[in-house]
């Protein structure tokens, strides 16, 4: 838990955000996406030699209001935003979380990683699905890259946003390999 000196808040921590999240999603494979998002922004995080905690906690909430938006997708985050007013969360998580649904400008690299992680979460679990085994395990990073070249694989997955990761200084090979590392780190909580 870290502490604003400024305003002697608590930040929120991953606990209150846990407990935030997983109530708000009847969908159980919504609620894992939300906790694949978080392990690839950690892997980043440790990459860019950023504040982890921060940065999961943006992976963690960036769909916090996603099945109450569904039908409202235009008020996707903006409803986020409100619902993470009374907590103590730095204003540039918020502005990453609008980023990822193009609600703020990309400016940070916060912004730019949560962008890539989002569509990239689901491009993993199509190929790990897609496999044999059907687990994230035996999935390798030169799969991952040939089915990125087919636009009929993981459609929902925007191809474009992922290759947004270069805005990073990431090649695409090096940002799935993270992306993918971080998701296998916690295949029993992504249920394969």
């Amino acid at each position: 838990m870290s502490i604003n000196i400024l305003t002697k808040k608590k930040t929120m921590t991953r606990t209150e955000a846990y407990e935030l999240t997983r109530p708000r999603f009847k969908n159980i494979n919504l609620f894992r996406h939300v906790l694949a998002v978080e392990a690839v922004m950690r892997g980043l995080a440790r990459h860019f030699k950023q504040d982890e905690e921060l940065w999961g906690l943006a992976g963690l909430l960036h769909d916090l209001d996603y099945e109450e938006t569904a039908q409202t997708p235009e008020r996707h985050t903006l409803v986020t935003e409100e619902l993470l007013q009374p907590y103590h969360l730095p204003d540039e998580v918020i502005h990453a979380i609008k980023c990822h649904n193009d609600m703020a400008p990309l400016e940070s690299l916060l912004d730019k990683a949560l962008y890539a992680a989002d569509p990239v979460t689901g491009l993993i679990v199509a190929a790990a699905l897609m496999h044999p085994q059907r687990k994230l395990a035996p999935v390798e990073v030169d799969f991952i890259l040939r089915r990125f070249k087919e636009k009929s694989f993981a459609k929902g997955a925007n191809r474009e946003q992922i290759a947004s990761c270069s805005d990073m200084g990431l090649s695409l090979d090096a940002f799935i390999a993270i992306a993918l590392a971080s998701m296998q780190s916690i295949s029993s909580d992504l249920g394969f």
